[in-house]
């Protein structure tokens, strides 16, 4: 009945929605630097800049979610989603950074698919955010998610089994691991996020 009377605190769903636009606009990066791939170091600068806008809002969520006596949903899920779409734009981040200190030359056609794909689960995130707000018309957006990690999980393994099929050199094998590893746990944070949208909703239903 008290959680009746004391209004909620309906800016959460306003910095989730932050949070999640700042993914996709992470994700746009990584996929424009391997689709144009040049300026690398500008690039991982500009990565730079939104993992920590990034961490602004998840800091921002944090000191609400401890000061905050009536939350939109609960507590935990709060703190999870806000850790999941961290997660996420800290991937990709990690992932630009690693081309300009592996000194990569140019990016397979497996990257690039790669980042398309998590391009198109952030968007897909991006919409599901939107939604909390109802806790309605959320399951064609997790699908789609799960969908398109499994696509990643694809691609990835398929990269990674082709280092060790022809003749490249030990280092550049070591170097691609690390990267396609990088950009298929992007691939899985989205998921977690979709994860933990999905844990919410039936928590609503």
């Amino acid at each position: 009945m008290l959680g009746r009377l004391i209004p909620r605190e309906e800016r959460f769903y306003d910095l989730f929605v932050d949070s999640a636009r700042n993914g996709l606009e992470a994700a746009r990066a990584l996929n424009q630097l391997m689709t144009d791939y040049r300026d690398v170091e500008t690039r991982s600068l500009q990565l730079q800049s939104l993992e920590h806008r990034g961490d602004e809002i998840s800091h921002e969520i944090g000191s609400r979610l401890a000061t905050t006596f009536v939350t939109p949903f609960d507590r935990d899920d709060i703190h999870a989603l806000n850790s999941a779409l961290d997660d996420v734009v800290d991937t990709i981040e990690k992932t630009v950074d690693t081309f300009l200190l592996y000194r990569i030359e140019k990016p397979t056609p497996e990257a690039l698919q790669l980042s398309s794909i998590i391009v198109q689960q952030c968007e897909a995130l991006v919409v599901a955010v939107g939604k909390l707000r109802s806790f309605k018309d959320l399951k064609t957006d997790w699908v789609e998610i799960h969908r398109l990690e499994g696509e990643g999980d694809r691609v990835s393994r398929e990269a990674i089994a082709g280092l060790f099929s022809g003749s490249m050199d030990a280092i550049e094998i070591i170097k691609w691991k690390g990267v396609y590893e990088l950009l298929e746990a992007a691939c899985d944070h989205c998921e977690d996020v979709a994860d933990v949208i999905e844990q919410i909703v039936a928590k609503h239903a």
